[in-house]
Parts: structure tokens; sequence; C-alpha cells
């Protein structure tokens, strides 16, 4: 998410007109003489954490590494609910993996609703039918009916899996972090609830062996650990209830913070997931959910299954 899409006035002009300059030069591939506005717009205006965080965008593509730290860094230190991802980035300029902030991931959706959709399909996204096809598949190899009692929708979005499924669950209740998101899959007229949370809070405010089906399409990338929501998933699912996700995946071993600040996980990590938190591999393939930039990002689709 690039602060350019949270800029409110710094309350000075002159730093206003010379952060817009700058953001029309990068718009341009124009890194290093946007840094210098940039660096002239947070002199006079040091208060100012987009300020910041767009002097840390232009440094770090102009391919001054330590000065993008220091950028971000102040950034982080004037906003530190993280509104922006400034720790992402730092860990990104220095290997590592770092939480998402539940301020970031809220504002990114929430600004993203309105087109979310449409950005999607752009994107050739297949996550719906990725899962409905994998749950299908996993009940037929159970000898059981592909119908649930009680479903969970993690990090719903505007409903684009729960749509799918909608038909064969007979409750559905959708969360996600993202107020807009969720008025979003009001709409759609799917639910039976909705509410809006943090995906790991709201498991864990669940009954225990609630729900027969928990799913969540695209929303693990913005996990760095699973261990987590795959525990409570399991302590919400009632035994022989199942649990069917996508993730984006790489070809190392762990979690890996991905260039474009979504988390993918190795295939090795989510097989010692699942097991750690007691929960049965019933399915696990490889497949590409969505593409970025006309190519497809490798991904997992996963079912998993709470035995007893």
């Amino acid at each position: 998410m690039s602060a350019g899409r949270l800029i409110r006035s710094s309350g000075d002009p002159l730093v206003d007109r010379r952060i817009d300059w700058a953001r029309a030069l990068m718009q341009e591939g124009n890194a290093a003489d946007a840094a210098e506005l940039l660096a002239e717009a947070v002199a006079r205006a040091g208060h100012y954490a987009p300020g910041w965080f767009l002097l840390g965008e232009a440094r770090e593509a102009a391919g001054d590494a330590a000065q993008a730290r220091e950028a971000f860094g102040q950034a982080l230190a004037l906003d530190p609910g993280d509104t922006f991802g400034a720790a992402l980035r730092l860990a990104r300029l220095e290997g590592e993996v770092a939480s998402m902030s539940e301020a970031y991931v809220r504002v990114l959706f929430d600004q993203y609703a309105d087109r979310f959709d449409v950005a999607l399909a752009r994107l050739d996204y297949r996550g719906p039918e990725l899962i409905d096809r994998a749950l299908e598949a996993a009940c037929a190899a159970l000898e059981r009916p592909y119908a649930f009692a009680r479903g969970l929708d993690l990090g719903c979005g505007t409903g684009l899996v729960g749509a799918r499924l909608v038909e064969r669950i007979g409750f559905m209740e959708g969360v996600d972090i993202s107020p807009n998101m969720v008025a979003h899959a009001r709409r759609r007229k799917i639910y039976d609830a909705l509410a809006v949370g943090e995906m790991v809070a709201f498991l864990k405010e669940r009954p225990a062996r609630e729900a027969d089906l928990i799913f969540a399409g695209d929303a693990f990338c913005y996990l760095d650990g699973l261990g987590p929501v795959l525990a409570e998933a399991r302590r919400v699912l009632e035994p022989g209830g199942l649990l069917a996700f996508t993730t984006e995946t790489h070809g190392g071993e762990g979690v890996l913070l991905r260039d474009t600040l979504r988390f993918a996980h190795a295939e090795a990590y989510v097989r010692a997931a699942l097991a750690e938190a007691g929960l049965a591999l019933r399915l696990l393939t490889d497949e590409w959910v969505r593409k970025e930039k006309g190519e497809p990002v490798p991904g997992l689709v996963v079912v998993g299954m709470r035995e007893s």
C-alpha cells in the first residue's frame, strides 16, 4: 500500500505541494528526484508520518536501502499503529518476516473494497472455484455428502467464496477486518451473520465444536505464521469438520514476505503447521490462485480435518 492513498494535509501548503510533485515523479519512475523533494518536505514537517513513509518508498526505489530504513523507521515512530505498513517494509529490507498490523490491513482493504471484485477479476482470481473443487473432492474421498450445517468464512472480503459455497452451507457466517468489505458482503444477502474483526480473534470468541466447516480464500497470505489460526480453527471445528484455505507458496523453507507484502508459506511449513495444530491433511494441491503482471502466483489449496 502506498502512503499516497492515505495522504491528508500536513498543515503546510508548501509541504503538501512538494509531496504531490514527489508522487508524480515516482509515477514517472524518477525516484531520486522524488526523494530529494520529500527530504525537503519532512525537513519542514518532521511530524508528518505519510511524508516519511513516502520518503522511504522513494529512497528504496532509488536503491538507497540504508536511508530508506531510516525513513520507514521515522514513519513507524510517528505512527505506532503502523497504518502504512512501515514495519513490513523494514522487515523486507532486512530479509526478515514481521506481522502485519491490524491497522494496515484494515485501511488497505477499506480503500480497496469498492474496486475489489473488479480488481480480482483482472488478476484471474480463482479462489472460490478452487476451494469449491477441493471441498467436493475431500468430501468424495471421505464418502460423505458435500454439505455442511454451519460454516465460517474467514477474511470473507466482499463474499466471493461465500457466494460460491452458500448452497452447500445451512448457516454461514463471515468475518473481515475491513468494515467496508463487510458492507459489500452484506449487500450480497448470502450470509446469515457478518462480523467486523480480525480472524484469529474472531475464532477465539467462538464456542468449541461450533462449526463443521471453516474456509478462507486468499486470506492466510496476510498472516505470517499459521499456527494460531489453525489451532483456533481446530478448536472451533466439530470432530469430522473441515478447514479449507488457499495460500501463496514458495520453493524455499518456512514463511517468506514477498515483494508484494503478502506472505508465502512453503508446502513443508503448511504440512507441519497442520500437524502441530492437530488437523489431519485431507488434500493439498499446487494451484495458482491469482496472477500478478500476467504471471501465475504459486499457491496451495488445502483441506484439513479435525478427526476427534
